[in-house]
């Protein structure tokens, strides 16, 4: 988790590119903590389109009075990822998870991938018939 404040007013999530893995972060909860006013928190992330351009969506837009918590069902991101405070001063908290995904060694699929002719299926047995006494 990270906390955005009028002072710290964002956070990036990087990760090790450099290994030979997978990485999703997934955002769970944004809420407002003690300290916050009665104004508009506005939470943007901030990541890369397919064409490598920096965009900003907003996830929440918390109020103290109306709204001090918004659960995001695990919504998941690709790093690195920016999360920016656009508007009010916070304090918001956020939390979520990061999963690292070993991607698999290339030999241990060929190894694992049979030809069709090495394939075995077992025969189909039809299903026994039975009479109920009458």
């Amino acid at each position: 988790g990270c906390e955005l404040t009028a002072s710290t007013k964002s956070y990036t999530f990087q990760v090790d590119e450099e290994n030979d893995s997978d990485h999703i972060l997934a955002l769970s909860v944004v809420c407002l903590t003690d300290g916050a006013k009665d104004e508009c928190n506005v939470v943007e992330v901030v990541g890369r389109n397919r064409e490598n351009q920096e965009i900003a969506v907003p996830v929440a837009n918390l109020k103290l009075s109306c709204q001090p918590l918004l659960s995001l069902d695990n919504f998941k991101l690709q790093p690195p990822v920016t999360f920016r405070l656009a508007a009010g001063s916070g304090p918001v908290h956020l939390a979520g998870w990061h999963q690292i995904v070993h991607r698999e060694d290339a030999s241990f699929e060929e190894d694992d991938d049979l030809s069709e002719e090495e394939e075995e299926l077992a025969p189909i047995i039809p299903a026994k018939k039975y009479r109920r006494k009458q």
